[in-house]
């Protein structure tokens, strides 16, 4: 069994060196604004997963991906020599949509945000259907000769 602990570091290795190959060493015009985000890789240190983002619309984000599929090899081999395993991980790459993610949880707080501020505007103006205080309290009964808490005993009127 492998030592998660070891797993991690590889995957921040991985993620580290494919980071600094793209930066350096391709130069693939087709390459767009990347920013390598996280890489997994499994158990056996075999597959690793890259995560990456690009700046840009949907054409540059699959112009990145046909550029990172073509340095593939290359990155595999770099990888490979730099951990020194015995197997080189087959390296799989994934665009990471964080910021799609994060512009749908903004859009659906502001949504609640909204729906919170006319909640807080109608509860502003909101009446009771009755009276204000509907149970009767304690000093109201003592008034209306009903019950003496300092006795502890019923009056006459509440023998009757």
């Amino acid at each position: 069994m492998t030592d998660p602990a070891k797993v991690r570091r590889h995957a921040e290795r991985i993620r580290e060196l494919v980071a600094s190959v793209v930066r350096s060493q391709i130069k693939d015009p087709r390459l767009g604004m990347i920013t390598i985000t996280d890489a997994r890789i499994t158990a056996d240190l075999r597959d690793a997963t890259v995560f990456y983002t690009v700046l840009g619309d949907a054409a540059a984000q699959a112009s990145t991906a046909a550029a990172l599929e073509s340095a593939k090899g290359m990155l595999r081999s770099t990888v490979g020599k730099a951990l020194g395993l015995r197997h080189s991980p087959t390296l799989t790459f994934v665009l990471d949509d964080v910021q799609d993610q994060v512009k749908h949880i903004d859009d659906l707080l502001a949504a609640a945000r909204q729906s919170d501020a006319e909640v807080q505007r109608l509860a502003a103006q909101a009446k009771y259907a009755g009276e204000a205080q509907p149970y009767r309290l304690d000093e109201d009964e003592d008034a209306e000769g009903g019950r003496n808490d300092d006795e502890g005993t019923p009056s006459a009127t509440d023998r009757r």
